[in-house]
């Protein structure tokens, strides 16, 4: 007697947050389950870090069920870093137990909240195969990159950081959404050598070699750099969508590109609801144009567009 053949699980949307320690993954987590909640779409959050301790949001699946970094770190006397690559090496090889999670949930909008050590999403493929694996059970997931915003007062660091992304991009091969982080914050680490444009939408970084070229550290690796910008022209993937969570309209910028990748259609009811979000006065919860006025402070501050300082260099 033949098995009866599989049920493909119905289509699910939702994100897989990523990005470098400390760039925010689990604010972001807490402030778009919150901000998709008041919009109506049922969240799932699920924790995918067996080191992230003290969760704040509601969490429905967590890997710690399954495997903790301490647990690893005690019993195989491994580091941090080599522990949580066997940790998320034991996640790959029980992907029954997370199906079984998961299927719990149905009708609803997924954020996974994952590790942050860089080499899981630039070397390493046991992330990857997770991802893939996810979207074999019918997951549409766009892969949502964050990256703190005060890289961008150092040209060295936003270099490699356009580098970082872009490696990622191409192993974890999942459309992708980068995004600036922490914009609130931006002003605290110095003026920018060029509009908040600039950075956002990776425009010719020759203007900012130069920048680089006038330090003597970095003077003598302007070949080097040179052959860096090159290689992120040359893709011309890479680009940022600036976020604060506590901006509700920057919240809706960065939804609707991650919806725009994953092909996640607004109903009816969610539509309205956002119209009404932008047009609402400023409300306890967010302040409304905080985004756009780190933005235009740089340019009254400059008071000359980006390609006008371009032109000086």
């Amino acid at each position: 007697m033949s098995a009866q053949p599989r049920v493909k699980p119905a289509l699910r949307f939702g994100q897989v947050v990523i990005g470098p320690p400390g760039s925010g993954k689990t604010t972001y987590c807490q402030g778009m389950q919150e901000f998709l909640t008041s919009l109506g779409r049922k969240v799932v959050v699920v924790n995918m870090d067996p080191a992230n301790e003290g969760i704040p949001y509601s969490c429905a699946v967590d890997v710690a069920e399954l495997v903790t970094l301490d647990d690893v770190m005690e019993n195989l006397k491994l580091g941090p870093n080599g522990g949580l690559l066997y940790c998320m090496e034991y996640v790959e090889a029980n992907l029954d137990w997370l199906e079984s999670k998961l299927t719990q949930y149905s009708d609803c909008y997924f954020l996974f909240d994952c590790p942050g050590q860089v080499e899981l999403y630039t070397h390493q493929s046991s992330v990857k195969n997770i991802f893939s694996q996810l979207a074999k059970w019918n997951f549409r997931l766009t892969a949502v990159h964050l990256v703190d915003s005060h890289y961008c007062a150092d040209p060295a660091k936003f270099i490699s950081v356009l580098c970082t992304s872009l490696s990622t991009m191409l192993h974890v091969e999942l459309p992708h959404v980068n995004v600036l982080s922490k914009l609130d914050l931006i002003e605290q680490y110095g003026s920018l050598a060029f509009n908040l444009d600039f950075y956002t939408e990776v425009m010719d970084l020759t203007y900012l070699l130069d920048h680089l070229a006038a330090d003597p550290f970095f003077k003598k690796f302007r070949h080097l750099n040179e052959k860096l910008a090159e290689v992120i022209q040359d893709y011309s993937l890479v680009s940022f969508v600036p976020l604060n969570v506590q901006d509700k309209d920057s919240m809706i910028q960065v939804l609707r590109a991650v919806d725009k990748a994953n092909g996640y259609c607004f109903g009816d009811l969610e539509e309205r609801k956002l119209q009404a979000m932008m047009s609402a006065a400023v409300g306890a919860d967010f302040q409304f144009s905080s985004t756009l006025g780190v933005q235009e402070r740089y340019v009254e501050t400059s008071g000359k567009s980006v390609e006008e300082e371009m032109m000086q260099l």
